[in-house]
């Protein structure tokens, strides 16, 4: 959970660099951006010492340190698995390589597709998996296939040398315990807001 925050305090110092604010103290980030000051300062102590007492953190150095913690203070190269609707939108979301994550290959085991090229990237055959993670140096593997096939494709991943994955398959897959894995599902988010939509008063 604090790697967690730590990715919402990333985002708030980066909105705060942009709105030319150079110092804020815990309390005043947290007033800004609905946070809990005491668990900011905890947060951060976890990591070392950032802050001038009286004066606060330095925004620009506060973000770059959190940067580096997080990892993405370099290019992180993924390889996208499924080029369906959530596989093209997520292929063309621009958030991610502005935070260092790179789709560097897109692999489809529809033969209509592959071969088709998508921003001057070429989809290749799942067949292809364990090549081009190994050319391209691929450590995160985003799975964006049907319930019934994401565990062979997260197997496939694994086996291919892939060190993290992310999935969006509606389906719990199972990997080994040196893999680290994310399951975003969005129906189960859904189901969430509807819940708490069912419990108020009407």
């Amino acid at each position: 959970m604090t790697v967690r925050r730590l990715s919402v305090y990333f985002r708030c110092l980066a909105q705060l660099e942009e709105d030319g604010v150079r110092t804020i103290s815990s309390q005043e980030l947290a007033a800004r951006f609905h946070l809990n000051s005491a668990q900011v300062r905890k947060d951060l102590a976890y990591f070392g010492e950032f802050g001038i007492r009286g004066i606060g953190y330095d925004t620009a150095n506060l973000r770059a340190e959190i940067q580096r913690i997080l990892g993405l203070d370099r290019e992180w190269r993924v390889v996208l698995v499924g080029f369906g609707n959530l596989g093209s939108a997520l292929f063309h979301y621009r958030g991610f390589a502005r935070q260092g994550f790179r789709i560097a290959a897109i692999v489809d085991d529809d033969p209509a597709k592959v071969g088709r090229a998508v921003n001057g990237l070429a989809i290749l055959a799942l067949a292809e998996l364990p090549r081009v993670v190994k050319s391209q140096a691929i450590q995160i593997g985003v799975v964006a296939v049907p319930a019934e096939a994401a565990q062979a494709v997260a197997d496939r991943l694994v086996a291919a040398g892939v060190r993290a994955i992310l999935n969006f398959a509606p389906s719990r897959v199972k990997v080994p315990k040196d893999v680290r894995l994310q399951n975003v599902d969005l129906s189960i988010e859904l189901e969430n807001l509807s819940f708490h939509l069912g419990q108020a008063p009407r």
